[in-house]
């Protein structure tokens, strides 16, 4: 039943669910973060301009890491065998750097998880390279874009108007 709270049995008590009798498909997802900064703070980031280091790098570096670690962060998460994880950044105006995390596995659950913790992850490793700069930073709209596979079959957020230029 769509919507029905899996992580629970009928007494209420937590659960992993059991995807054993699930098909293995490959699955697919991308989320994205956005980090809104001053336009200085953001000039200097595009510009690979920081003094603690390549803050584009590093937090891509950081998504990677993360997602591999989901299973981890997320209580009921199910430790996933991760075949890809890329990390893209593009400004969007002068103040925006919007954050896009695809994640792919062969299995029987989804990746949605994945891709969110990663995009996370490295919006937050932004704000904790730039923070000396501006603690004003706000970390905006962590959420799914897209997600393929498995019984629930294909989600596509509805786009936004969003034309970003590429950074």
């Amino acid at each position: 039943m769509a919507g029905e709270l899996t992580h629970f049995d009928d007494s209420g008590a937590s659960r992993m669910v059991d995807v054993s009798a699930k098909p293995t498909t490959v699955r697919t997802a991308t989320a994205e973060a956005q980090v809104v900064m001053a336009a200085a703070t953001a000039a200097r980031v595009a510009q690979r301009d920081v003094g603690k280091g390549d803050v584009v790098e590093v937090a891509r570096l950081a998504g990677i890491m993360a997602a591999k670690r989901t299973g981890e962060w997320i209580p009921l998460c199910h430790p996933i065998p991760l075949e890809g994880v890329t990390i893209d950044f593009r400004f969007r105006g002068e103040t925006t750097l919007v954050i896009t995390a695809a994640t792919q596995t062969t299995g029987k659950t989804g990746v949605e998880m994945e891709a969110l913790t990663a995009a996370s992850a490295a919006a937050l490793t932004v704000y904790d390279m730039c923070k000396s700069m501006d603690r004003a930073m706000e970390i905006q709209a962590v959420r799914l874009l897209e997600k393929t596979g498995g019984r629930s079959g294909h989600f596509l957020r509805p786009a936004d108007g969003d034309s970003a230029d590429s950074a």
